[in-house]
């Protein structure tokens, strides 16, 4: 079948429309949107269990991934409408040893500052005994809980949801990977 002269030019014209639509589409998606999902009632359970304590620092990123975007605008709220617990019930029970303090008194630093905006500490009551710790070693903005799991269960069934505090072994920096 052969195409007429006419029939060429119109399939090169709607050819450029497409490409110039084409090119419109892709600048005007250049940009990621930013949206603000409207919050309510955030209640977060920040469930840590690392196998080194030296993680702790980044595992409380993920406090601050979970406090700083809600207190900061445009959704200020503030720190007593953000119910946080964290549980913990790894080798990070150490951190929580008053004994340990000096060789973890930033980390301790970050959970005291974060108990005053009324995040809720609390530790597993059977790792607790595994590291022959008692109430009496740990900072007074500890709790003690029978067992990490039934806490764990009790909180989601109030409605709180579960965040993982994943903390992997860092290989590469930021600017490296960028």
């Amino acid at each position: 079948m052969s195409h007429t002269p006419l029939h060429r030019l119109t399939r090169l014209i709607i050819l450029a429309a497409l490409l110039v639509s084409g090119l419109h589409m892709g600048t005007a998606l250049a940009q990621a949107k930013v949206t603000q999902t409207p919050y309510k009632n955030p209640k977060a359970l920040i469930d840590i269990y690392l196998d080194d304590p030296a993680k702790l620092a980044s595992a409380l990123n993920w406090v601050r991934g979970v406090m700083n975007p809600l207190t900061e605008a445009p959704y200020s709220m503030i720190p007593d409408d953000i119910p946080i617990i964290v549980l913990m019930h790894g080798t990070e029970i150490v951190t929580l040893a008053r004994k340990n303090e000096e060789r973890y008194r930033d980390v301790v630093q970050r959970m005291r500052y974060y108990a005053e905006l009324g995040v809720k500490f609390k530790v597993c009551g059977l790792s607790m005994k595994d590291y022959d710790y008692t109430p009496a070693d740990l900072y007074d903005f500890v709790e003690v809980t029978p067992s990490a799991l039934t806490e764990l269960m009790h909180w989601q069934n109030q409605g709180y949801a579960l965040i993982s505090a994943t903390v992997m072994d860092k290989k590469f920096s930021i600017e490296q990977i960028r």
